[in-house]
């Protein structure tokens, strides 16, 4: 994310931090992340069961979205496994007052409620309490389970409304007993009322359970509690339990039936399924249409040079989500739109529901933009696209162009961490990215018909910045043939992935021993690694999912499949469940949408080595690890089509099976990591 002041990156994020519920993870959590909780389920879920759990108090939160609405549900279970949820409801469109500039950019109307607020339900002259928790489930919603009381068995469920402003907890009675059960509910309602940056914002809490219920044994009763908002003169928003969850179950079946991964490891499969979701649901209404944000508790209704047109853009042509591709699309546009009229650098980001430009330094931004936008446009098939984003990618390259030095790499003033870890006056990440884009902006030059001697200008730049590379950053670190991320440094970084993720691979053994020995933690790839921090091992898993990605496409499978197997079971099934997160400490690992687009990229361009050379033709270098004797990747809805590709293990070659639009276009045996190129009919 890009903080609105560079001078003081790190004050300014405590300063803008909202204290809520937004987990913080502490030291002793990190103690847990070997420690499996949860379970995968044969339907894409995963369960924690209490039944003999003895690893108490344990606690953790998940967020879930939809266009108008975000929540963060956090749940801590005590040693008696009773269980406090708190409930952080963000309406991100409806932006309060702030007491300061420095506030405003996080200003969203959003409270959190604990159990308080819940109707009270009675069995004749008694008051229900739910007991104890049985279970926890997760699958697109999350469900606790309790164990009977009273004859009564009780369900809670959230979920967000995918197209309204309202937030839904549905309880589920069950008569678990013989006899019937006769029940009385009370009734909830809060109203809230404030006047906020545009206009008149009423949020309401109320149950649209009946006062009186009867139950006959082995039937239920469910109703809900709905968490809603409305500005000025809006009717209230739609609370009919069926249709709200009808929609989520809709979205979370469209997302399963698209780029569906099989492998031999159910784990690294299900991460793959929950990460669709987060990458599809952070997806927002604004001004200017739909836009992908990170959500987190902290970034909503805006777009990030890094984030969405660098990491989730190119995933939403393969995963097929037309709200994503319309969000895709959107953030090409705004950042077109505002192109520098004056020579300068491009913003970083907009947010503020995409009104306010952020970001006074180069973070490289148009290097990441031109990265992203060239896959995308590539990928999804549509020349229309590419021509009418192509004068933002003209701009990027020479942009970009105009900051080499005179040793041939590019010049920034700080990278996506922006301040938070040392980059010098040019930095690997920056011109990595620059080297990638060209890469792509040739091939797509090509396909859209420009001047030879434009895509020729491409390629030379590329082939001099890989020089640059090679001489500037290229060093000795740590005993290790790799990388120093800027010309003073002196500790590795997890940025060194770079150069393999674009296909610079002079120095991939060195830089994978960095990667995945000397860097390598519990939680994945360290930021830094310094001798000196007497225990504060920083993580931002974007490291990580970049150094998996980079190390599959350069041929490294067997390397990369042990340590990603170890990282998707602590993220999925360990402390912190259950999608990829931003970092730690800071933001306290916080459920970041694009970074869950990551892991997804991770099985495209890494293991499948997927690279697009136009509108319809893509190269493929597939690297099967040698644990594995088969994979699949279904219903890729990429270059305009539906892709199937099979890989199968047959002694020591590949039997690659790829169709597109049901039909085979490609049936051979291939030795593993052998470059395939494709071109559709």
């Amino acid at each position: 994310m890009t903080n609105p002041n560079f001078t003081k990156p790190l004050t300014l994020l405590l300063a803008i931090l909202i204290a809520g519920v937004a987990r913080q993870a502490t030291a002793q959590d990190l103690t847990q992340q070997n420690e499996i909780f949860w379970r995968t389920n044969a339907d894409h879920g995963i369960t924690w069961n209490l039944t003999k759990e003895n690893r108490l108090p344990h606690d953790d939160n998940l967020e879930m979205s939809g266009s108008l609405v975000s929540g963060i549900v956090s749940y801590k279970v005590n040693k008696t496994k009773q269980v406090e949820i708190t409930r952080d409801i963000i309406f991100p469109q409806l932006r309060k007052y702030s007491k300061s500039n420095e506030s405003m950019y996080r200003a969203y109307l959003r409270s959190q409620y604990t159990d308080e607020i819940l109707p009270v339900i009675s069995i004749g002259e008694k008051k229900f309490e739910t007991g104890t928790l049985d279970s926890i489930r997760i699958n697109g919603k999350i469900s606790f389970y309790f164990k009977d009381r009273d004859g009564i068995r009780v369900i809670r469920t959230f979920f967000p409304s995918m197209d309204k402003r309202c937030f839904v907890e549905k309880w589920t009675l069950i008569n678990a007993g013989p006899s019937l059960q006769n029940l009385s509910i009370g009734a909830t309602e809060l109203i809230q009322n404030e006047t906020g940056f545009h206009g008149h914002y009423r949020r309401k809490i109320m149950t649209d359970a009946s006062q009186v219920v009867a139950i006959k044994p082995g039937e239920q009763y469910s109703f809900g509690v709905y968490f809603t908002a409305t500005l000025n003169e809006e009717a209230d928003p739609e609370r009919v339990l069926t249709i709200i969850e009808q929609k989520r179950d809709l979205f979370l079946d469209s997302v399963s039936k698209n780029l569906v991964l099989k492998s031999p490891d159910t784990t690294i499969n299900t991460l793959f399924y929950f990460s669709k979701i987060r990458a599809a649901e952070s997806i927002f209404r604004s001004r200017l249409g739909l836009v992908h944000s990170p959500g987190g508790g902290n970034y909503y209704v805006g777009i990030w040079a890094n984030d969405q047109a660098e990491y989730s853009g190119p995933f939403f042509s393969y995963l097929g989500y037309q709200k994503g591709m319309q969000a895709a699309m959107n953030a090409y546009r705004i950042f077109q739109a505002n192109i520098p009229k004056d020579g300068g650098k491009i913003w970083a980001s907009f947010e503020l529901d995409v009104t306010f430009p952020f970001g006074a330094n180069d973070r490289g931004d148009a290097a990441m933009i031109a990265f992203g936008a060239t896959h995308y446009l590539m990928a999804s098939g549509d020349p229309k696209k590419a021509e009418e984003i192509w004068p933002l990618i003209d701009w990027c390259l020479e942009y970009t162009r105009k900051r080499i030095t005179p040793d041939g790499v590019v010049a920034s003033e700080s990278d996506e961490l922006e301040g938070r870890f040392p980059t010098g006056s040019a930095n690997l990440s920056t011109s990595s990215l620059y080297y990638g884009a060209l890469i792509q902006a040739a091939r797509l030059a090509k396909a859209m018909g420009k001047p030879s001697s434009l895509i020729a200008d491409y390629q030379a730049r590329a082939k001099n910045l890989s020089q640059a590379i090679e001489s500037y950053f290229g060093a000795k670190m740590d005993g290790l043939d790799t990388y120093k991320y800027y010309k003073e440094n002196n500790t590795l970084r997890a940025w060194i992935c770079l150069p393999l993720v674009v296909g610079i691979n002079q120095r991939k053994s060195g830089t994978l021993d960095a990667l995945f020995n000397k860097l390598w933690s519990s939680n994945g790839v360290l930021t830094e690694l310094k001798p000196d921090d007497n225990g504060a091992k920083v993580f931002w898993d974007r490291g990580t999912l970049y150094a998996f990605r980079g190390a599959f496409k350069a041929g490294a499978a067997d390397r990369a499949l042990e340590r990603l197997s170890a990282y998707a079971t602590t993220r999925l099934t360990g402390f912190r469940v259950p999608y990829v997160v931003e970092a730690w400490p800071e933001n306290g690992m916080a459920q970041l949408s694009a970074e869950s687009a990551l892991y997804c990229r991770i099985f495209t361009e890494g293991v499948l080595g997927m690279e697009p050379t136009g509108f319809n033709s893509f190269l493929l270098r597939p690297d099967l690890p040698g644990k594995w004797d088969h994979l699949e990747l279904k219903n890729i809805r990429a270059f305009n089509t539906s892709i199937d590709i099979t890989l199968h293990r047959a002694k020591d070659k590949i039997n690659l099976l790829m169709s597109a639009g049901g039909k085979t276009i490609i049936k051979r045996s291939i030795s593993n990591n052998t470059e395939v190129a494709v071109t559709l009919r």
